[in-house]
């Protein structure tokens, strides 16, 4: 494999639904009994479940060819340390892989589709029939990468999160948010039920939830308004406010903007207790965010490197 076949390759994986099922009644027969008390069958779970545990077996042969070679869980991403030289492959959906690239710094990720017939895999380029040949190509940095752009949140007391597709900044709860926000030179008090940051990435995929929905709210019965996602590479990013409520004591009009790098959009928390900020849709990795604390998101100073 030349010089580079001494870089250690990670294979990140998550755990199936019905391994979820199965860590949380403890058998099968139970986990079949409270699907099946739902109205529900399990043997969807179970063809799912055997599909991506043949292609994990398959992806950790391919492994075994490397002297460096190591297995993580998604659970374990957010103390895992990553070398510098690392070669990372995601086999998942592509939930997986943004979750996975927000904790890199400029290694190369490959998402691998374990189920074509299941995931449409816009992140998942290869299947892993393909694993071995690119993985071979990746260690001598003979694949293209294509760039993604990322997002940076800093809190006031220095912590930092990362975001592949954008930021939820809110309560954990169905309430409302209540915080200043501020944006250059404008600035504002607002009750929401929380902001939206995004980035090219994201573009595709909550943001465009939340601009369709304000759109055909705008314009009913006027169709599908036309909605042009960002590329995502792209040098800024999209913030929109979710149901922001005018009063005398909050206003609605700092409700959607660009965010270019170089620039921040800053949000001071006026909410006693229950405010979050969460990436990618990960609520069990946040950051609290209550009465004073300050965030400050803007492009991070890093970017994904997913492999073609």
């Amino acid at each position: 494999m030349g010089a580079t076949a001494d870089r250690k390759v990670i294979l990140v994986t998550r755990k199936t639904r019905l391994e979820e099922l199965l860590a949380r009644y403890h058998s099968l027969a139970q986990a079949r009994f409270y699907l099946e008390h739902l109205g529900a069958d399990i043997t969807d779970y179970q063809r799912e479940h055997d599909t991506y545990l043949a292609a994990r077996e398959q992806a950790v042969a391919v492994l075994s060819r490397y002297l460096r070679r190591q297995v993580v869980d998604r659970q374990f991403l957010p103390n895992f340390l990553f070398g510098p030289e690392d070669i990372v492959v995601a086999l998942g959906q592509d939930g997986l892989v943004a979750n996975t690239m927000k904790y890199l710094n400029g290694q190369p990720l490959l998402g691998v589709n374990p189920d074509p017939a299941r995931h449409d895999g816009v992140l998942l380029p290869f299947k892993v029939g393909d694993l071995a040949r690119v993985l071979a190509e990746a260690t001598q940095d003979r694949r293209p990468a294509r760039p993604v752009t990322m997002a940076r949140a800093e809190l006031s007391d220095q912590q930092v999160l990362y975001a592949v597709n954008d930021f939820f900044i809110g309560p954990r709860s169905h309430t409302s948010a209540r915080y200043e926000i501020r944006l250059g030179a404008q600035s504002e008090v607002q009750s929401s039920s929380g902001v939206i940051v995004s980035t090219g990435l994201g573009s595709t995929a909550w943001l465009k939830s939340i601009v369709t929905g304000a759109r055909a709210i705008a314009q009913p019965g006027g169709g599908e308004a036309a909605y042009q996602p960002l590329p995502w590479d792209t040098d800024r990013l999209v913030f929109a406010v979710r149901e922001p409520f005018p009063s005398r004591a909050s206003q609605a009009t700092l409700v959607y903007g660009n965010v270019p790098r170089g620039e921040q959009i800053v949000l001071r928390s006026l909410m006693p207790e229950t405010g979050v900020i969460f990436s990618d849709g990960i609520e069990a990795d946040f950051l609290q965010f209550n009465a004073g604390t300050e965030a400050r998101i803007g492009v991070a100073e890093r970017s994904g490197q997913l492999v073609q």
